[in-house]
Formats: structure tokens, C-alpha cells, sequence
């Protein structure tokens, strides 16, 4: 974006209050908003989708690049928030799939990556230049690769991407185009009969598959050891996450951590959090950055988060996935970065009015791996308005499209109660878009208003001009509007329909949080990799967190669930012990957890 344009974007958007108030501080939310890439992937069948996975992401000389599956390029921030796109000027036909890179002492960037499985290496000193230079392909059938060179020089390439075939290792010299020296050796396969986790299928359950895909290797060195990263089961399922074994070598052996899945949401909007990587901040901060699925035009309609990493005193390796996409703490945060802001969702199962209705589709991946879809009739309330009972749902599956996708297009939100807005996140639905690749000069072009009794309206975004490519459009008000009701009124977006899956609104209801939950009960199952939970309704809930761990101060785990007071879940280590807690919440706040559970 040039300087000039930048200028102009920052004066056109600047959103309209009413009342000067306290500046809120940078946030950011998963999914993470950027101009995620049309698939090639699927364009014989007429599919059209955007997607992000497999991310790469390093800092090199104070500045961050991410690399991304078949995006025929990468994005460069300079502070995790912001990225912005790089088209390189040599780069793979396809894009290049599951990419891996390295930063070797700030002098060279290495990457690799390829869709037909070659490994090809290629180098710059000048990433945002976007010029390459390439060494000739020396290694094939490499899938989900990753480069890892060590403080004294050796290289390692770790790949691996099956349901039978382990991870593997070889070494490569780097000083001599990157040919295999001859040490190679296999390393870790999943054991589905041990981790629950591993098991292949939504919520892990699958009516005749039972073993899931290890793939996406990464690793990262802290304090001397080495800590081999892997995903699984699968990358269109909730469930899908990343976990680590322990080794004192790059080459093993390694050892399973105990605390696994290290990177984990199987619950929420959107869900998994698998096939990443792990980069360190310029403050010493580490970050995951990792795959959600989507899954809605396709299973490999994927998106991407980012969750701040931890390493224990154990040297146990953990994130922070809770409330993971709600509004969280941006990385320069001096003490809460990453961690959830506070601001809560307002517009939960509110009342969705709609200009005009092509179609309204409930949809959800089923257990066997496929879809559940059913087209919704069409209502209309009292007032003659249609209604949506898919934009306010918290699912990214079910969307609705309208009639056109012209400036005579709207979205009305009745908020089940008032409260006061800091963000919104806008998610777009891809519905027959007929885009098939990297396409320049998109543009989502809308206006948000609010009011308090839907007669006197207030503009509180301006985006009617914009530049910006935003599909998952995430919006901070730069002080905090008081409303009950949020209008999304339509401009233009890319491809031939409007459609949206979701419009969240964030900010603190002006009630009281709710109490804390009672008769919280967990049951390990014969199959101690599964466990049943239920608890006694809490009044005003909208929802509950059930947080978990291998130790009382070690929960490092959750899963946020809507509406309901029961819940199974078959993601447990078989012979591990686990202490549960349970919070309730709502438009105004988290409740306190209850007291901690141990279950043998």
C-alpha cells in the first residue's frame, strides 16, 4: 500500500462517536484478519474458497514474515498485527504447500516448499524485496516439511504427512546446496490407543477410521532442548492440534510431553489450532501460529490464529487458547499480550433482520468427516423484516447469501440486551465467488451504524471507499458506543454474492456476570481416554469454559461451549491424570471457576 493510499485509509475509516472516552488498547482476534488467498486447490470442480494454513512464520532482523500453503507469496508485519501481502517475483506455479522456513543469524532466509513434493530451497537477505535465489531440487516426495538449522550449522529437514508412515529427519548441508549428507531416520508415529487427541475424526470420533494423519513437523530449541512439534488427527476437524516431544538433540531421541495437545481449541467459533509454528518476538515473547478449520465450501477451507506460548518451569511447553477467539491483547502488550481482553460477545443469538434472502444454510461437520446441511425456510417476523438465525449462532459453517450484492443490501442486529461496543468482526461467506487464484484489487466496502432505539442512527464505520481485502473484517472502535441495535449496511464485496456466516459484536454488557456454576460432576470413562462432564444450569449463561491439566497449576487447557450443561469429550491420555475446573459466562463478564476436580 503506498504512503499516500495509507494516509487515505486512515482518514476515510476513522469511525464517529458521540462522547470522548478512555482509547482502547490494540487488540487483535482469531481467526487473524488478512487477505487470505483464493484456492487453486479444487478450481476443475467449479469449488471457489479462500484459505490459510500450514503457517511458517519467522522474524528476521526485527521484522516478522509469514508463510502460508498455496498463497503465491507471503505477508510481512513488523508487529504481528499488522501483515501485509508480498508478491515475490520468483516464486512456485501453485504456490507452494505446507512452506517451511528458517532465519539463520539474521543473514540469509532459507525456504522450502513445493507442491509437488520436491523440497525445493530457495534464499534471500531481502525478503521484502521479494527476490529469490533457488538451489536445485536435491530431495523428493517431501511433504509438510521443515528446515531447522542449528546454532553450529547442521541442517535438518523434519517431514511427515500420514496415517501410517512416522516423521522423519535428514541432514543436509546447507554450505553445499543442500545435499542429503546420508543421516536419516525416522523418529515419531502417532499412538492413537494412548492419546485420545490422535484419534481421527470431529471430536475425535470417526464410525470406522481410527487412525489420524501426523503431519505438519516444526521445531523449536529453548534453554538446550529440542522441541519437536506435530499435528493431528486431521485439518478439517475441531479437534485438530499441535503436541511435542522432548529430545536433547536435534536427532533424538525425543520423548512424548506430557502436557499434549500443547496447542489446542476444540471449542468456540472457530476451531483447531494444528500444523503450526512457534516463533519468538523481539522481546523474548513466544507465539503459535497455527490452522483453523473453517470447512464450509471445502474441508480444506482453512483459516489462521495466533496464541501466545509458554514454557514452564518443567520445561513443558503450553499456550493459551482460552477465549481464544474473543478480542485478545495485542503482542505489544507490556503485560498482557495475547491474553483475553475482557470484552465479551453482545450479540449472541440476537434477533438478525435481513434485506432480502437467496438462501440461509445450517451446516456443521458430522463425525464421520462429511457435512450436516439443511437449507432454512424462509420466516419473517412480525413487521414483515426476514430473519437470520444463522448470523448469530457462533458457527463460521452456516451462512446466509442475498439477493444481490449491491448497496441496497443490509443486516439488522436486535442485541438481547444493551451494551457497550469496543469490536466487531465481520466474517464473509465465499458462496459461488468464481475466484480461483491470488487475485489483486479486492475490496470490502460497507458501513456499520448503531443505535440505542432504532430510530436515531449513528455511523460508527465508514469503509464505503475502501481498499481493503478484509474477509474476516475485524474492526476496533477507538472508544467504546453504547447501542442495542448494529445495521451492516453493504457497499460491495468481492466475488458475485454478499454473503456472511457471522457478525460479532464484542464489547461489556451494562449487567451483572454470572454465578458460579454448581454440581459440576466429571466421569472417566472405561476408556480413560474419554470423559463425560454435566453441571447444573447457571441463570443469564450463555455459555460455559471447562479449563484442564495435568496439575492444579497446569490447566493449561479448555473448551468453551454454548447453551449447553453437558458435554463428552474423547481427547484425554489414557494414562494420565487430570484436574478440571469450570467457569460460566455471558455479555458481562466470566463467572469465578469452581472448585478443582481431580480425576484419576
Amino acid at each position: 500500500m503506498s504512503q499516500l493510499k495509507t494516509i487515505f485509509f486512515c482518514l476515510a475509516f476513522l469511525p464517529v462517536f458521540s462522547n470522548a472516552q478512555e482509547v482502547l488498547p490494540e487488540t487483535y482476534i482469531n481467526p487473524l484478519d488478512i487477505d487470505y488467498t483464493y484456492m487453486v486447490y479444487n478450481s476443475a470442480k467449479n469449488i471457489s474458497y479462500r484459505s490459510g494454513a500450514d503457517p511458517a512464520v519467522i522474524e528476521y532482523r526485527g521484522e516478522y514474515f509469514m508463510f502460508v500453503t498455496r498463497s503465491f507469496g507471503y505477508w510481512h508485519s513488523k508487529d504481528l498485527v499488522n501483515w501485509e501481502f508480498i508478491k515475490p517475483k520468483q516464486w512456485f506455479f501453485e504456490g507452494s504447500n505446507a512452506p517451511t522456513a528458517f532465519n539463520y543469524k539474521d543473514s540469509l532466509v532459507y525456504f522450502a516448499g513445493d507442491p509437488a513434493g520436491y523440497g525445493s530451497i530457495l534464499y534471500t537477505d531481502d525478503p521484502k524485496k521479494g527476490e529469490w535465489t533457488p538451489t536445485a531440487s536435491i530431495t523428493s516426495n517431501i511433504q509438510d516439511s521443515e528446515l531447522f538449522i542449528d546454532d553450529d550449522g547442521k541442517t535438518y529437514l523434519y517431514w511427515g504427512s500420514s496415517n501410517v508412515h512416522p516423521l522423519r529427519v535428514k541432514m543436509l548441508d546447507k554450505d553445499d546446496r543442500f545435499i542429503e549428507t546420508g543421516v536419516q531416520k525416522d523418529l515419531i508415529n502417532l499412538v492413537e490407543e494412548e492419546h485420545g487427541w490422535e484419534r481421527f475424526g470431529e471430536n475425535n470420533y470417526h464410525p470406522t477410521l481410527k487412525e489420524g494423519y501426523m503431519e505438519g513437523a516444526s521445531m523449536t530449541k529453548h534453554n538446550g532442548k529440542y522441541y519437536l512439534q506435530y499435528a493431528a488427527p486431521g485439518t478439517q476437524f475441531n479437534v485438530y492440534a499441535d503436541a511435542a516431544y522432548i529430545g536433547e538433540t536435534p536427532l533424538g531421541p525425543f520423548k512424548y510431553m506430557k502436557n499434549n495437545p500443547y496447542s489446542f481449541k476444540p471449542g468456540g467459533f472457530t476451531n483447531g489450532a494444528g500444523h503450526g509454528i512457534t516463533v519468538k518476538q523481539t522481546n523474548g515473547q513466544y507465539w503459535h501460529f497455527a490452522t483453523m478449520a473453517l470447512a464450509s465450501n471445502s474441508h480444506w477451507e482453512r483459516r489462521l490464529c495466533m496464541f501466545p506460548t509458554y514454557f514452564d518451569e518443567e520445561g513443558l511447553m503450553y499456550t493459551n487458547t482460552s477465549y481464544g477467539d474473543y478480542p485478545l491483547h495485542a503482542p505489544d502488550h507490556p503485560t498482557k499480550a495475547g491474553q483475553h481482553t475482557g470484552w465479551m460477545l453482545l450479540s449472541y443469538k440476537g434477533k438478525a433482520t435481513v434485506s432480502s434472502s437467496q438462501m440461509q444454510i445450517s451446516k456443521s461437520t458430522s463425525t464421520d468427516g462429511q457435512f450436516d446441511i439443511a437449507e432454512m425456510p424462509l420466516k419473517k417476523d412480525s413487521e414483515g423484516a426476514i430473519i437470520s438465525e444463522v448470523l448469530t449462532d457462533e458457527s463460521p459453517k452456516s451462512f446466509w447469501v442475498a439477493e444481490e450484492n449491491d448497496d441496497n443490501q443490509w443486516v439488522e442486529i436486535e442485541m438481547l440486551q444493551p451494551g457497550n461496543i469496543n469490536a466487531l468482526q465481520l466474517n464473509f461467506h465465499d458462496q459461488e465467488s468464481e475466484i480461483y487464484t491470488r487475485t489483486e484489487g479486492l475490496r470490502h466496502r460497507f458501513t456499520i451504524e448503531i443505535s440505542e432505539n432504532r430510530r436515531d442512527w449513528k455511523t460508527i464505520v465508514d469503509r464505503s471507499n475502501s481498499f481493503e481485502d478484509a474477509p474476516n473484517a475485524y474492526i476496533t472502535l477507538k472508544n467504546p458506543v453504547k447501542a442495542k441495535y448494529v445495521r451492516y449496511n453493504n457497499v460491495k464485496v468481492p466475488g458475485n454474492n454478499l454473503a456472511l456466516s457471522e457478525i460479532r459484536v464484542f464489547g461489556k454488557g451494562l449487567g451483572k456476570k454470572p454465578t458460579q456454576v454448581k454440581g459440576f460432576e466429571v466421569t472417566r470413562q472405561d476408556d480413560r481416554r474419554d470423559a463425560s462432564f454435566k453441571w447444573e444450569p447457571v441463570k443469564g449463561a450463555q455459555g460455559y469454559n471447562i479449563r484442564w491439566g495435568i496439575a492444579p497449576d497446569k490447566l493449561y487447557q479448555s473448551w468453551l461451549i454454548y447453551g449447553e450443561t453437558e458435554h463428552f469429550m474423547r481427547n484425554l491420555d489414557r494414562d494420565t491424570q487430570y484436574y478440571f475446573t469450570i467457569e460460566a459466562f455471558n455479555e458481562n463478564g466470566i463467572s469465578e471457576r469452581t472448585e478443582i476436580v481431580p480425576v484419576k
